[in-house]
């Protein structure tokens, strides 16, 4: 689709995304009569928010401001609305923006959702608006308390001796996981806990991000670390010995946890799960994809390795509050050093290069050059090796080529990284 990407409509904030949204407002009001709609804390909200809920309001849709919240947040009070509209740009760079819409289940909008809008958007299609009809704003105040009461629900329980330390990156985690944290009694030291609308830390929860985070808890003796990305559908971890627990390996202490037999994640996590014993169903790149194969196969839970946590007992939302909740719980049972340490692990490089390519023409040198492996096309294109695998794909959200090796030796990682990066850059 030209607007939707893996995550609904994400883009630069400038007036091209103002137009987007207002179209955006009209399409889902001419669907959806009750809608609810919120935001992160990035800079351009309001600006893009009232473009929309102006839409919103001219179709006559009963349209509620659920103010500053995450997405799961929104997700969660989404319930009792036919959809909500959240105005985020997640991880990205405090320069973009953009619209995630969810269904009242908290799964996002279909494919044939997403294309009554692209239609509208691509034939810049507005309905006759009579005044008449023209709705006022409304707010909705209760969001975070009920996503905390329906979380301490699941964990009722306290953890009071727990140290614990909180980095929600200035983003919508800042309106409530402190909030709960709190409330279930841990002993919490917050950082970069201020609303933001330019992140004070890059707002992907990567290692390299979270470099801050991870002094602070050897700093404090902190049992276990908290990081949320802008619109807090994320959670990643640093554990007691201040070090950043891989997706991979959080994967699986959540399965651990749960008890869980299957599990949904991408094509690009660890090969080390399957070892590990779990039915495994592999879906495209994409909390939207896992969400679909979840319902698809009728699991319970699934995610990306990138943080995306879908917790089906919670929504069919990636819930980075629950999960923050949830990895208390993980820290009062075990210490995390030793629970990440008996989860094995390969050499693995993620990275990201700023282009565009014809992937076409990349699978033709690739497959040529790359003969003994074996291509899968599920998203992108992922060559495996006895030993190895490759996957180059398309980011859904950036102008980036998304480049992922995991082996079993560093050197045999590092050699098909340099060939796949050499080819990506001669087809750029």
């Amino acid at each position: 689709m030209k607007y939707f990407g893996t995550s609904g409509i994400r883009r630069l904030a400038d007036e091209k995304l103002i137009d987007i949204a207002f179209i955006t407002g009209f399409s889902l009001g001419m669907q959806y009569r009750r809608v609810l709609v919120g935001t992160d804390t990035r800079l351009t909200n309001e600006a893009v928010k009232y473009a929309l809920i102006s839409g919103l309001l001219a179709t006559g849709a009963d349209t509620y401001d659920a103010g500053v919240v995450p997405t799961p947040t929104l997700a969660k009070a989404g319930k009792g609305f036919d959809c909500t509209a959240m105005i985020t740009a997640s991880h990205n760079p405090p320069e973009y923006n953009g619209i995630k819409l969810l269904n009242p289940d908290g799964s996002p909008f279909t494919a044939s959702q997403q294309q009554f809008i692209e239609n509208n958007l691509e034939n810049r299609y507005l309905p006759p608006v009579d005044y008449v009809k023209s709705t006022r704003l409304k707010t909705y105040t209760t969001a975070v308390e009920e996503h905390i009461a329906a979380i301490r629900k699941q964990i009722p329980c306290s953890f009071n001796s727990i140290k614990v330390v909180l980095d929600p990156a200035g983003g919508a985690a800042t309106s409530i996981t402190e909030k709960l944290l709190r409330e279930i009694g841990c002993d919490l030291t917050v950082i970069n806990g201020e609303p933001a609308g330019i992140f004070p830390r890059p707002a992907e929860p990567t290692a390299e991000n979270l470099v801050q985070l991870c002094e602070k808890v050897k700093e404090t003796g902190a049992a276990l670390g908290i990081a949320h990305d802008g619109d807090a559908d994320r959670v990643m971890a640093v554990d007691d010995k201040g070090r950043f627990i891989p997706g991979d390996k959080l994967l699986c202490m959540f399965a651990d946890f749960y008890k869980a037999t299957e599990l949904v994640t991408t094509v690009d996590a660890s090969m080390a799960i399957e070892e590990r014993g779990y039915k495994t169903y592999r879906c495209p790149v994409g909390d939207n994809n896992v969400t679909e194969e979840m319902l698809k196969r009728n699991v319970s839970f699934g995610g990306e390795t990138s943080g995306a946590w879908v917790f089906s007992e919670m929504s069919l939302c990636p819930d980075g509050i629950y999960g923050a909740a949830v990895l208390l719980e993980l820290a009062s049972m075990r210490k995390l050093s030793e629970w990440a340490d008996s989860i094995p692990s390969y050499p693995m490089i993620r990275k990201s290069i700023k282009t565009t390519i014809d992937f076409s023409d990349l699978e033709n040198v690739l497959t040529s050059y790359w003969k003994n492996a074996r291509l899968d096309k599920i998203d992108g294109l992922k060559y495996s090796f006895d030993d190895a695998w490759v996957l180059i794909r398309k980011s859904g959200t950036e102008p980036k080529v998304r480049i992922t090796i995991e082996g079993k030796n560093n050197l045999r990682v590092n050699e098909l990284y340099q060939e796949a990066e050499d080819f990506v850059r001669q087809l750029s």
